[in-house]
């Protein structure tokens, strides 16, 4: 009986874990894909960066409030540009970790 309630949580974990990811996808519609080399992303982030220390270096309190919503909207999609070319790492949904520890919790 335990472990056909196990198999069951287990089934149930994974229906939920697998689901996620392939609905955030499925809702961003905005989503470009972005193919680029190393060497081209290298530059373009190093360009982001002293973009970035122009903008923190500028003498913002003469700057009228248009400008300084055009240079925080200008901050945000160079965040978003330098977090999809610097992307690749490892992402765990929290149904994952629970799975993980559920079976590191079985095999111990």
């Amino acid at each position: 009986m335990k472990s056909k309630i196990y198999a069951l949580l287990t089934v149930f974990m994974l229906a939920f874990t697998f689901s996620t990811p392939i609905a955030a996808l499925a809702n961003d519609k905005n989503a470009k894909t972005i193919e680029v080399s190393k060497e081209e992303a290298a530059r373009e982030i190093n360009a982001m960066k002293r973009r970035v220390a122009e903008i923190k270096a500028m003498d913002k309190s003469t700057m009228t409030k248009a400008e300084r919503k055009a240079l925080r909207k200008e901050l945000r999609e160079m965040n978003k540009r330098a977090r999809a070319l610097g992307s690749g790492g490892v992402y765990l949904s929290v149904g994952a970790i629970i799975i993980i520890i559920l079976v590191l919790i079985l095999i111990l």
